[in-house]
């Protein structure tokens, strides 16, 4: 990796070291430390696409001239004024680099973080809903799942559900199960399309916030803009939510959330009652984000079989749970409208 090559085009008279950062499934990160400070360095790794980055730039420096409790990666500009730069190695991949912003990853287990990530997601919900950006979204919307991934066309999935390759046999039956909620999801695309529509981040995860390593319930950050775009406002929290709802779900974690959210975003009848729809619509776009990852050769059989595994599992925990939920985050209104 020319780490050093990206670095000078942002910091050409600096002197700096580049340490190894935590990477997630589609960029490289790197941690840069020089005299005045640490920067985060970033490489995309899962497409070449140029609109995409300007457009997830053009957001973040949106974001960072609002007031907002929690903060947002800032991108950086190099010595050309461009806030990325493209790698000389022929790959065609793009790199940027961001100002660091000090945190930890939060601990899943503790309830104070379930409440912090639903404040930052209602804060950074309510600030998107006012960001303006002339440049066109570069993703579709969650809920046009055929546009999800370019590879992945509606006849290919039904062939790779319903007539898997050898390396997927073990796991026919959930890929059934997939395709099934795949074709009753698309009954309600008329509903979804009607709810409250704006920008949003589309991708808040623990990998995804900073909290103060000194307090779990205090959020300090938001990373990772990249799948940001114009969707359903309520598929943010449904999102999050989609992390919590797994074989076991965690409802410590669950009501926390939503106390948190709750506080600075009041949902709506019909988007309350669409939240089961679309936490079942995060988990069906997980299997086709990684479903195209191994079509396109980017991830070995044994990644795509663990993540069939865990959205098979999660999508009949939903089937399961789906009213207690529901009941769940109107019982937190009623209790939140009986304090104030």
């Amino acid at each position: 990796m020319p780490f050093n090559q990206i670095v000078s085009k942002y910091m050409p008279h600096a002197s700096f070291e580049v340490e190894q950062g935590e990477s997630g499934w589609n960029n490289t990160t790197r941690f840069v430390t020089t005299p005045e400070g640490r920067a985060v360095l970033r490489i995309y790794e899962t497409h070449r696409d140029l609109g995409k980055v300007r457009f997830e730039h053009d957001v973040l420096i949106a974001l960072a001239e609002q007031q907002m409790p929690c903060a947002v990666p800032l991108p950086l500009r190099t010595d050309k004024g461009l806030t990325y730069t493209v790698l000389e190695d022929g790959t065609g991949r793009y790199a940027c680099m961001f100002r660091y912003i000090d945190g930890v990853r939060p601990n899943s287990n503790h309830p104070n973080t379930a409440v912090s990530i639903g404040e930052m997601t209602g804060h950074l919900s309510r600030a998107l809903a006012r960001v303006q950006v002339s440049r066109a979204t570069a993703y579709p919307p969650y809920y046009e799942l055929e546009a999800a991934h370019p590879t992945c066309t509606e006849e290919r999935i039904a062939s790779f559900c319903l007539s898997p390759p050898e390396a997927f046999r073990q796991q026919a039956y959930a890929l059934v199960r997939i395709y099934e909620e795949f074709t009753m999801f698309h009954a309600n695309l008329t509903h979804l399309r009607k709810l409250p529509h704006q920008l949003v981040h589309g991708d808040i995860n623990h990998s995804n916030v900073l909290v103060s390593d000194s307090d779990q319930g205090q959020g300090v950050a938001v990373l990772d803009f990249e799948f940001c775009t114009w969707d359903v406002r309520a598929i943010e929290p449904a999102v999050v939510l989609s992390g919590y709802l797994s074989e076991s779900p965690d409802w410590i974690q669950v009501e926390a959330f939503i106390r948190g959210y709750n506080k600075v975003i009041s949902l709506t009848d019909d988007e309350i009652d669409a939240i089961p729809l679309l936490v079942r619509l995060r988990k069906l776009d997980v299997f086709i984000h990684f479903l195209g990852r191994y079509l396109d050769g980017v991830d070995a059989p044994e990644v795509l079989c663990q993540q069939i595994r865990d959205v098979a599992r999660g999508l009949g925990t939903l089937r399961q749970e789906e009213e207690q939920i529901l009941h769940m985050y109107r019982q937190v209104i009623r209790e939140q409208m009986a304090v104030k």
